[in-house]
């Protein structure tokens, strides 16, 4: 299987070696159409000055005075009349002439070598060893005429610069991928980090260690920084999935076990009449309990689903209020509570079904925490940007500071000391049901609350 680091370095690898062809085209295009011609004039110029120097002194034969240039640094082949070249200086390596180039210089004209040997291959022809690269020109000598042909001898003009020029190459393309190497596995090593931070979040296992690569400053540690936190979440998550399961078989077994003891001693008649009728009591009112914790789960799930469409109508949110704190009025009768209402008429777009749940959620828990003579304040007040905001005051136990931020998670309860009992105690559920809906109707559910003073629950919702 081919890793990612082998992916990164045969990448850059590869780039390095097409970058290398390019450049080498880009050059070759550079030299045909800015170079190319101003070499052929410079060696045209460098051999007429070779004929005309000869042709000033012949003071030597044509052969001394060919050998003694061919030690400054030329090529030179001379071809006499009957067709018979000699070299002078380094010998031609490749290619030969054909007898109608001699003739033509012979005859008085001019081999332009160099533009034919260019056109095959454009700027390696510069430096290959040909004698068909060349500059021929006529010299008339006492013995006749001979056609000289030259060129600048590379490997003893730049022969060192050459090999200077190949070596730096060798090692910049040798270094560059030592580099490639180096630097990829810096480039990977904090990806297998969070490969392996993965393995360990799929086992079940989330307090993964990625300091190191969220303190880098790029892409990769905010995807570190990310993936932390990601981590972070799917562990609350696990763990709030563990607590609920255990919170739901706590809230079930510990009822059900109570019914089934009171059942069990009333079937082995060893209760009395009054106390037969004490434990049915018991257990109806303990059924009662569970059938409203499933219905709440149930509602908890399905306002939990991805796809969950609101029924929304207009309808007066004012009248809805009242109508709960009606179907509610046996409990706050029974207390003795006194209400203050400011319920102006309100018109709002919502699901009205799932608006209700939420003001018998918070009316049922401040009537719950309060004692007999104490207040329940509900009121509705327009605010700015086109909101509504519904508060419920009570001037119950009030809830302890600690509590306050978890007051909306599944099965929280701030009043541990008060007993599950239907009259005393709640499932736990009824706030995380109101945060749920409120947060579908993209509204917010705020709480203040001192302890022994009272609570106040604020829902703000758009006035659409």
């Amino acid at each position: 299987m081919r890793t990612l680091y082998v992916r990164i370095v045969a990448t850059f690898v590869g780039i390095a070696f097409v970058s290398g062809i390019v450049g080498l085209a880009l050059t070759g295009a550079y030299y045909q159409e800015r170079m190319k011609s101003e070499s052929e004039t410079k060696a045209w110029e460098m051999a007429e000055s070779i004929r005309e120097l000869y042709e000033q002194g012949m003071q030597s034969s044509l052969e001394q005075y060919l050998a003694a240039v061919a030690k400054l640094g030329f090529q030179i082949y001379a071809v006499d009349e009957r067709l018979e070249g000699k070299t002078f200086g380094r010998a031609f390596k490749h290619g030969t002439l054909d007898d109608s180039a001699i003739r033509l210089v012979l005859d008085g004209g001019v081999f332009h070598g160099m533009e034919e040997e260019n056109g095959r291959v454009r700027l390696f022809a510069l430096f290959e060893n040909s004698v068909r690269n060349t500059v021929g020109i006529p010299v008339r000598t006492p013995e006749g005429g001979y056609a000289v042909f030259v060129r600048p001898d590379l490997e003893a003009q730049i022969g060192e610069v050459r090999i200077v020029s190949a070596v730096l190459i060798g090692l910049t393309f040798l270094a560059s991928l030592v580099l490639i190497a180096v630097l990829s596995r810096y480039i990977v090593k904090p990806l297998n980090v969070l490969k392996e931070a993965t393995r360990r979040i799929a086992k079940g296992d989330f307090n993964v260690e990625l300091e190191k690569s969220r303190s880098r400053k790029d892409e990769i540690g905010d995807l570190a920084e990310h993936f932390a936190l990601m981590a972070d979440s799917i562990g609350r998550l696990d763990r709030m999935r563990r607590d609920f399961v255990a919170n739901v078989s706590h809230e079930f077994q510990t009822p059900l076990t109570s019914m089934q003891g009171l059942a069990k001693a009333m079937r082995d008649k060893q209760t009395t009449p009054e106390q037969t009728e004490q434990y049915l009591g018991i257990i109806e009112r303990e059924s009662r309990r569970l059938s409203s914790l499933s219905r709440q789960l149930l509602k908890l799930a399905s306002l939990d689903r991805d796809d969950v469409r609101l029924q929304t109508e207009s309808f007066r949110l004012d009248e809805q209020i009242r109508e709960a704190l009606i179907t509610l009025e046996w409990q706050w009768s029974e207390k003795e509570l006194n209400l203050e209402l400011e319920l102006p008429e309100t018109f709002v777009i919502a699901d009205a079904h799932l608006l209700h749940e939420v003001w018998m959620n918070l009316l049922s828990n401040g009537i719950r925490f309060c004692e007999p003579g104490d207040t329940i304040a509900v009121s509705i007040r327009e605010e700015r940007g086109n909101q509504v905001a519904v508060k419920v005051r009570d001037t119950g136990c009030g809830i302890p500071e600690e509590d306050l931020p978890l007051i909306f998670d599944r099965f929280h309860k701030a009043d541990k000391s008060r007993s599950r009992s239907s009259e005393n105690g709640g499932s736990g559920l009824g706030l995380s049901i109101a945060g749920k809906i409120v947060a579908l109707h993209a509204g917010t559910i705020d709480v203040e609350s001192e302890l022994g003073r009272g609570t106040t629950f604020t829902v703000r919702l758009p006035q659409l």
